[in-house]
């Protein structure tokens, strides 16, 4: 379903991704744990091609970016972006439009969906996230994870076929945190195709299918929540888990 061969990412001379290979089935919910600027969001960015790779090729389904081509045209990447959801770490919604508005936007503007077609898309889905009350807030009168929840419900407004999650609990009161881990996990029992970078270890163990640890650009190790997090293999991974317990 996603097939990444040789993927880099430079910045200037930092190399940040080294050459990342991976495979992801259609379904599977995918997390990365890894200490800070090791790649993780990075990694994610340029699944969204919010970041262009220096080097390799992604594919979701039938459709492959080939980066050893430097001359992309902005109607191929906003193309291949419409394939993936991305929910932020800071939420990054529009905060002079309502939670309905801030749905609606992406069907409306990037896919030409008619308003009134978007506008019922997006009552369900903010419905869906429990925030069928709130549709006519605008940001500044949501907590952050009722925001966090909107951002979910416009990712998803756009149909995608993997949902990528950048530490979407990270930037949250612990206690709001649960909220929007509910929708992930339900979003996930639903079989959508989830890439996530967390921080938080229990949900990892309860809804990955396969745990990636990050270092350095490259993935160390990657197995079972149960194989990475009760009998890792490499060195690295035991020195990160055991920093955490």
């Amino acid at each position: 379903m996603i097939s990444i061969r040789n993927l880099h990412k430079s910045f200037g001379d930092l190399e940040v991704l080294k050459g990342i290979d991976l495979e992801i089935e259609r379904g599977k919910v995918i997390v990365m744990i890894g200490p800070s600027g090791s790649g993780k969001t990075t990694f994610l960015r340029c699944l969204n091609l919010l970041e262009i790779p220096s080097e390799g090729v992604i594919q979701i389904d039938n459709k492959m970016m080939d980066f050893s081509n430097k001359k992309l045209d902005k109607k191929s990447i906003i193309a291949f972006r419409s394939l993936t959801g991305m929910v932020f770490q800071n939420y990054n919604l529009f905060p002079h439009k309502t939670a309905l508005e801030n749905v609606m936007e992406g069907p409306v503007t990037v896919q030409k969906i008619p308003k009134q077609k978007a506008r019922e898309k997006a009552e369900e889905l903010l419905a869906k996230v429990g925030l069928a009350d709130k549709v006519d807030f605008y940001p500044h009168q949501l907590s952050g994870g009722q925001q966090q929840r909107v951002g979910i419900a416009r990712a998803m407004g756009i149909e995608p076929e993997v949902m990528l999650f950048d530490e979407p609990t990270s930037a949250l009161d612990p206690e709001l945190v649960g909220d929007v881990l509910k929708v992930m996990k339900n979003l996930a029992n639903e079989g959508m195709t989830m890439v996530v970078v967390t921080h938080e270890m229990r949900f990892a163990q309860e809804v990955a299918d396969e745990v990636l640890f990050f270092d350095q650009g490259t993935i160390v190790e990657r197995g079972t929540p149960e194989a990475i997090f009760t009998n890792p293999r490499e060195e690295r991974t035991k020195r990160f888990l055991d920093r955490l317990s």
